[in-house]
């Protein structure tokens, strides 16, 4: 029984820990952001014998490389302070078809996915195409990386991606990749989905304009730390900003010289 699957309990307790951290930082007003995460080694030989509790839902895409996947997805309208505290109320377990076309919802209540599911699969299933074994996608709206993205400055990969980095060590040492920058789409709609994969081919962190960002990778909790970080950094450019001054930030010299130290 999944009740007593010790992975898969474990897994869910780390999303509802992030979902709590999203709701304390102010990341997640109302129902805003969602979670996607790949649970299907925890759970595949349980989860292909069980009956769906919904109705089948059609998928805007053949997802040909999440088939029989198992997701937990938190649900649409849902918020995550209540994710937080009760995530099998607020979210559910997805099965993909076998022939990747649809999806059903298996476990443990019929709660509705995300809105935002069919472009979080399209991620996903993009990212399994090239090899990479992310399994989470996860969306927020963190409010200093926000600020940043209504400045036309900033809609620029290089160089948003320059200036946080230049903040703290840190954050050239954990995203590596830098960010990719999305102009302002619809939320929800595949065109969304579709430019953000364009960005997904060269970043794991993607910067939504007048929206929020989204983060991929292996482990929620390390989707959220990396978000983190980034927000340290916006928030160290612009309390310089308030104070007075333009920070200096980091020299090309200094940056370079983590990238030898830390094999990066």
């Amino acid at each position: 029984m999944l009740e007593k699957n010790e992975v898969l309990n474990t897994e869910i307790a780390k999303i509802a820990e992030v979902a709590g951290y999203l709701w304390i930082k102010g990341w997640a007003e109302y129902n805003g952001g969602n979670i996607s995460v790949n649970v299907t080694p925890a759970v595949e030989d349980e989860c292909q014998k069980m009956t769906p509790i919904a109705d089948k839902i059609s998928l805007p895409a053949v997802m040909g490389h999440l088939k029989d996947n198992v997701f937990y997805v938190t649900g649409t309208g849902k918020r995550m302070r209540y994710v937080s505290s009760s995530p099998w109320e607020n979210g559910s377990l997805i099965r993909i078809s076998h022939d990747g076309t649809y999806y059903e919802i298996i476990y443990k209540n019929p709660i509705r996915p995300t809105s935002e599911l069919p472009s979080h699969l399209s991620m996903h299933n993009y990212l399994r195409s090239i090899g990479r074994k992310n399994n989470v996608v996860l969306h927020t709206h963190p409010t200093d990386l926000i600020a940043l993205s209504h400045s036309q400055k900033w809609l620029d990969s290089d160089a948003i991606t320059n200036m946080l980095w230049s903040m703290i060590p840190e954050c050239r040492i954990i995203t590596p990749k830098g960010l990719g920058v999305v102009p302002y789409e619809i939320p929800g709609t595949m065109d969304l989905a579709n430019a953000t994969i364009e960005q997904l081919k060269n970043h794991d962190i993607v910067f939504w304009e007048k929206h929020g960002i989204l983060a991929t990778g292996i482990d929620v909790v390390d989707c959220f730390d990396v978000i983190d970080t980034l927000s340290k950094s916006a928030q160290i450019y612009l309390n310089a900003r308030m104070a007075g001054f333009t920070p200096e930030g980091m020299t090309e010299t200094q940056l370079d010289d983590l990238v030898t130290a830390f094999h990066l």
